[in-house]
């Protein structure tokens, strides 16, 4: 399996782990895996009257550190400029938004480890 499939593969695993996680916070989810232009926001859901726009990190193993720790400056200002495109393409106004991280850790053999970071940046 090339690379990308494999990291591909690996992002639906985390993706549904957080989807799940935030529906049992009662989060409802609107979309997933929203694209415009070279950015992606993974998940976009309500929490209550808040909108939100989450970037799932899933790690299997601390080889590159936590996940977390993947979200450079430039990925958060690409995030932050997907948001803004999703907000324009669907004329959504005065609407209360926030950006989350749902960190994912997923050690063999154990139960994934959540860390969810609410208005992240």
């Amino acid at each position: 399996m090339s690379n990308e499939k494999n990291r591909r593969k690996t992002g639906s695993i985390g993706e549904e782990i957080a989807c799940e996680f935030f529906s049992k916070l009662g989060y409802e989810i609107i979309e997933r895996n929203y694209q415009y232009g070279h950015g992606e926001i993974d998940i976009i859901a309500m929490d209550r009257e808040i909108l939100v726009f989450i970037e799932v990190k899933y790690r299997k193993n601390l080889e590159y550190g936590p996940p977390e720790t993947a979200i450079t400056k430039g990925k958060q200002k690409l995030i932050r400029r997907t948001a803004e495109a999703y907000l324009y393409e669907n004329d959504i106004k005065d609407q209360e938004c926030r950006i989350d991280v749902a960190a994912i850790l997923h050690l063999s053999g154990t139960k994934p480890e959540i860390s969810h970071f609410i208005n992240a940046f």
